[in-house]
């Protein structure tokens, strides 16, 4: 019998034997690849159409947002109130998402309807019509929800940033101004439809307790559509990435604001980058998590913020590291300068074990929690089948997190934590 009045023995990190659970791949008709993982003990299931739809693609700004918003409101045999009865009904969630390069349908159901909601969705991806009222009252809500949006602190910086790193005409450095919407009309959103996702290139990720029959009739419902698999990007054509000539901003948007929206960020390649794993592990203790030096000093021992992170975004072509935090707006200025002098002391002090431990513990904490359930490891699969990579990269990472020493950590810090690098922006 347990006897609980031990303690069980605390298990060091560098213990956990984690592993990434292998997907099956099925072809269909048309070319188009499924992932399938088939884990769980509950009866649902998760599928993912990721299309090669992002803004990327678009001609005209706004345009794949608002496509992908408007494809549950109307086919030529349903309205947007019948499609989103159908959904309701069976107890499922179909949600969409623009991204940069690429654009999401997911719909999460119980395994035991998906045979009713199938054709649904190969309608949605076929037969969308857009209709001119459903643009009407996604054009007006879109520039009213800007227009609120304009106003808040954190919002006009988040776009600002990436500009700045990217260059307004690259795909992750634009947004959206209010005329955008005025720009947009039904035939825009029909031609990029038809050749972005009735005729586009087409993935699928499939997650959860599967029916035997599900292989079957996703090829039945989604091989005869006129799909095909994504084309390997020719590098040479991607857009190019000029960062903004000034290094620094400070911007008023609101004159009567108390607090300000600080960003400070720099280029960073992207996850193909020998050092792309090592310096999440960096970031770590920079500032990824609750425990992290940022957080310590800045919102435990000043108390100039209530919180202040720092991360790697998730892009394709290339990543960026940046450090975000709202202060008042009379801290500002203290704020960017205690984060400067936390990166001097990463290049110039190695991390101690205690400290280097904390961050290993927190990091696969975080990723045993990306492999608990199904849905989490389809995640965690569609981040690397997106950019190209295999479980190979997974367990180089997981190596990393636990060799990593203090001085490779203070070499790192010396490269890539350099003021002079980092574009700082200040919005209040």
């Amino acid at each position: 019998m347990l006897n609980r009045t031990i303690a069980p023995p605390i298990k060091d990190a560098k213990e956990f034997d984690l592993q990434l659970p292998l997907y099956k791949k099925q072809v269909l008709r048309n070319g188009i690849e499924v992932y399938t993982i088939d884990l769980g003990n509950e009866d649902a299931l998760m599928i993912t159409w990721i299309f090669d739809a992002g803004n990327s693609y678009e001609k005209k700004n706004g345009l794949a947002a608002a496509v992908s918003a408007l494809l549950k409101n109307g086919t030529s045999s349903r309205t947007a109130y019948n499609i989103n009865e159908h959904f309701e009904y069976y107890g499922a969630y179909l949600s969409r998402a623009s991204h940069h390069e690429t654009a999401d349908i997911t719909l999460h159901c119980l395994n035991k309807h998906v045979s009713q909601l199938l054709p649904v969705v190969a309608e949605l991806i076929s037969d969308s019509v857009f209709p001119e009222e459903e643009l009407a009252i996604y054009k007006k809500n879109g520039q009213q929800r800007l227009q609120v949006n304009l106003k808040k602190s954190d919002f006009v910086a988040g776009r600002l940033i990436e500009s700045y790193l990217y260059g307004f005409e690259h795909p992750y450095g634009k947004y959206s101004m209010l005329e955008d919407f005025q720009h947009l009309q039904r035939e825009d959103l029909l031609s990029f439809f038809q050749q972005y996702y009735s005729h586009g290139a087409c993935r699928m990720i499939v997650a959860g307790k599967l029916p035997a029959t599900l292989p079957e009739e996703l090829d039945r419902y989604f091989g005869g559509l006129p799909l095909h698999a994504p084309v390997p990007q020719d590098q040479s054509t991607l857009p190019k990435i000029i960062p903004a000539q000034q290094k620094k901003y400070d911007i008023v948007n609101d004159p009567d604001g108390v607090q300000g929206s600080i960003r400070i960020a720099r280029n960073f390649p992207n996850r193909h980058h020998p050092d792309f794993q090592k310096v999440q592990v960096l970031n770590n203790v920079f500032g990824g998590f609750f425990g992290s030096r940022l957080m310590t000093n800045i919102r435990e021992d000043k108390g100039y913020t209530y919180g202040i992170y720092s991360y790697l975004l998730n892009n394709r072509q290339e990543s960026a590291l940046l450090i975000t935090t709202e202060a008042g707006k009379e801290v500002c200025r203290a704020t960017i300068e205690e984060v400067y002098k936390e990166m001097q002391l990463l290049r110039e002090e190695p991390i101690d074990e205690e400290e280097l431990a904390m961050a290993r513990n927190f990091t696969i904490g975080t990723i045993l929690g990306d492999l608990d359930g199904p849905f989490q490891v389809a995640s965690r699969w569609k981040n690397l089948i997106l950019n190209g990579l295999d479980e190979r990269y997974f367990y180089e990472g997981i190596r990393i997190v636990k060799t990593i020493t203090p001085e490779e950590l203070q070499e790192l810090a010396q490269q890539y934590l350099d003021p002079a690098a980092f574009f700082e922006l200040v919005v209040i």
